[in-house]
């Protein structure tokens, strides 16, 4: 039987150290070349959802499937993650040139399409502006073998004229690579410029309460 390509998320629960329930029976699917936006308020688990879809968390119900079997992070997960803040995500011993090769994308035709210039790959990660970092952070995670990427708020902390040329770049580059977006985001002006579907959260989060008012 053909198994349709997709990312799915299928009956996933998950709470932090026996608490409230963040995620509650939560099902999702995702197909390849997709843009789908996750909307709502903070506190409906958005970001965990993310985090579980992207392999660093583990549901304590329910599963990530790819392509119909269990998701594997392995060596490299097909499902990246770019979160809002890039100082956390970059080594800050890691000189920017070291940081792409060590994730395997040193492609000077995608560098050059991100508007990276060749002296910042010589700088660390102090040196250089939260939307510089978020190029090389956007960069890392569009390698060969990327089947999905997840933008956390990825550009919200950046003004203008980074989040306009971050998310023309990232377009250009997933119809290319047919490659799936998922926006998390509380921009519901960006949501309908980014995504083919969007997704109310609370609406396949069946939590009782949501984390915020705890």
């Amino acid at each position: 039987m053909l198994v349709a390509t997709m990312l799915e998320v299928k009956d996933v629960s998950f709470r932090y150290a026996n608490g409230p329930w963040v995620l509650h029976n939560v099902n999702l699917k995702i197909e390849d070349g997709e843009r789908v936006a996750l909307v709502g308020p903070s506190g409906y688990g958005k970001s965990t959802l993310a985090k579980i879809m992207a392999g660093f968390l583990r549901p304590e119900k329910g599963t990530v499937l790819l392509d119909g079997k269990p998701l594997s992070k392995g060596e490299y997960c097909p499902v990246q993650l770019v979160y809002q803040h890039p100082e956390k995500a970059l080594n800050p011993r890691w000189k920017m040139k070291y940081s792409l090769k060590e994730a395997g994308v040193l492609d000077p035709e995608i560098m050059q399409e991100m508007g990276i210039r060749e002296m910042w790959l010589e700088r660390w990660p102090n040196e250089l502006s939260g939307g510089e970092l978020q190029r090389f952070c956007v960069i890392r995670a569009l390698g060969e073998r990327t089947r999905f990427l997840i933008a956390d708020e990825m550009t919200t902390m950046l003004d203008a004229v980074n989040q306009a040329h971050i998310w023309k770049f990232l377009l250009r580059h997933a119809d290319k690579k047919k490659l799936g977006i998922i926006l998390i985001t509380h921009n519901m002006y960006l949501a309908e410029q980014v995504a083919t579907r969007i997704i109310d959260v609370p609406s396949i989060n069946k939590i009782s309460v949501r984390t915020e008012d705890l």
